[in-house]
């Protein structure tokens, strides 16, 4: 995620509940990885080891996350992707937001109660760090799972993209007069599970919940499991209906889970594929490989068979999805207020990206601590800087938020703090929203936290303001655009 726009919703407080505590000690330091075979780069890790380790927990735990800076040469920060933090806001992680960077040589402690269920992940929130290697698996397991008594186990994967050069020197690079039309660095390979050959073991019969993460830096991908056919049974941490599909499409940051019951048989060996959306890349590199294989290994025995190729990409739609819970619609806003996106030129001959013809620059001080220590200013969005749109709203308000995507390419968006319902989605190349041409809205319209916003095309989200820290003047959610 190259480009960032933060978007201050400022909310009014709740309390949390305590249950078992699970404790990870953290040592964030540079190691070596080479995961395509090709290159070996300097990567960040973790204790000394890369890829990351997964954090584990239940629903109801307190998780404790102690990280030590021990990269000597840069500042970093965590971020729990999904997990809302409410109340616990200081704990979202983003870096000049909601907390100051962690610096080398220095420590930060994590502390909240995870009252979610769901796959998540954790990931720097510094700059560009995280394609970096700060990256990994978040499952937050439940008793109380309306799945659990559909699946014999569980199994992770990840999907990312993998670049040879270091964010910094491909940031500086992005956004500069050199790259005028903004065109985003493209990746040298896919990775799932940060490796390139990913084998899964299975038994015949046995059916397995998958939780895939798309935790790459730009490239969406397409997923598919030859042979077999996923149930969808959760988006972004919200349990949905079953519903069959053939292939999905993960773009950066979302996560699905889905149920696939193996073949009787061990006879075969069957490929899974991970492809990376070449629509994202201005020009695609002569010679790159935009897939990644790996295998449901039914015996040792048997070979690994190549993927076959495919006609088409026709993946699933997850605006066809409902949720398990039945929530209604979010009727009658509180609050609406548009966004349009735009990529745009500016006086250094560098390419941004515009909310409503603002691009966004950090302020020197935390978002956040503007808010707890500005009193009864805390309202006024002035005090949080010319460069950026704070939008002050008050505890339990419907809020919608209209997306008007002015650039040719697709963007994915995502909301900290809250899901938010899929509520309208325009045709693509449709244009600015226009309520005239309101579809029917959904009686039960999908949740997720990220959702992609087509090319030259529109979307409509509603979520409800509930989330607010402990102690007066509100703290934020922030919403941003990748």
């Amino acid at each position: 995620m190259f480009s960032s726009l933060p978007l201050t919703l400022l909310l009014f407080p709740v309390t949390a509940v305590l249950a078992a505590t699970l404790t990870y000690d953290f040592n964030i330091t540079w190691t070596t990885a080479n995961p395509d075979g090709l290159f070996p780069r300097r990567t960040i890790g973790i204790n000394g080891k890369w890829p990351i380790p997964t954090i584990e927990v239940n629903r109801g735990d307190r998780l404790i996350v102690n990280i030590y800076n021990g990269l000597g040469d840069q500042d970093t920060s965590l971020h729990f992707h999904g997990i809302f933090q409410n109340g616990t806001s200081y704990m979202d992680g983003p870096s000049e937001v909601s907390q100051c960077p962690v610096a080398p040589g220095q420590s930060f402690k994590y502390d909240f109660v995870v009252n979610q269920p769901g796959t998540y992940w954790y990931h720097s929130h510094m700059k560009g760090q995280y394609p970096d290697g700060l990256r990994g698996a978040l499952i937050v397991h439940d008793n109380d799972s309306p799945h659990k008594s559909l699946y014999d186990s569980e199994v992770v994967l990840t999907f990312s993209d993998w670049y040879h050069e270091q964010m910094p020197k491909l940031i500086s690079r992005f956004l500069s007069a050199a790259n005028p039309t903004g065109a985003e660095p493209v990746p040298e390979c896919a990775l799932i599970n940060e490796v390139r050959d990913t084998k899964v073991k299975v038994e015949p019969g046995k059916t397995y919940l998958f939780r895939m993460i798309n935790i790459g830096a730009f490239a969406a991908q397409y997923v598919w499991f030859e042979g077999h056919t996923m149930r969808i049974v959760e988006v972004d941490g919200v349990y949905t209906k079953p519903m069959e599909a053939e292939m999905l499409y993960l773009t950066a940051a979302q996560r699905v889970s889905v149920l696939i019951t193996m073949k009787n048989s061990t006879e075969e060996n069957f490929p899974f594929v991970g492809s990376m959306d070449q629509d994202l890349f201005d020009q695609v590199p002569k010679g790159l490989d935009p897939n990644v294989t790996g295998h449901l290994v039914y015996s040792d025995s048997n070979k690994n068979p190549p993927a076959k190729e495919i006609p088409e990409f026709n993946p699933s739609d997850d605006f066809l999805l409902e949720p398990e819970d039945g929530k209604l619609l979010l009727e009658n806003p509180d609050y609406s207020f548009s966004l349009d996106i735009a990529m745009d030129n500016l006086n250094d001959g560098a390419n941004y990206a515009f909310f409503n013809d603002i691009t966004y620059v950090a302020p020197k001080v935390p978002t956040l601590y503007t808010a707890l220590s500005a009193g009864e200013h805390a309202t006024n969005p002035v005090i949080y800087g010319r460069d950026t749109h704070s939008f002050i709203l008050k505890h339990n308000q419907v809020i919608e938020i209209i997306l008007n995507n002015l650039d040719p390419g697709k963007h994915p968006f995502h909301l900290h703090g809250h899901n938010f319902q899929l509520v309208h989605r325009s045709p693509d190349e449709s244009g600015p929203f226009n309520s005239t041409s309101l579809q029917t809205l959904p009686k039960i319209p999908m949740r997720r936290d990220v959702v992609l916003v087509r090319p030259n095309g529109n979307l409509a989200l509603r979520f409800r303001a509930d989330n607010p820290d402990m102690s007066p003047p509100p703290p934020l959610s922030f919403f941003h655009s990748s």
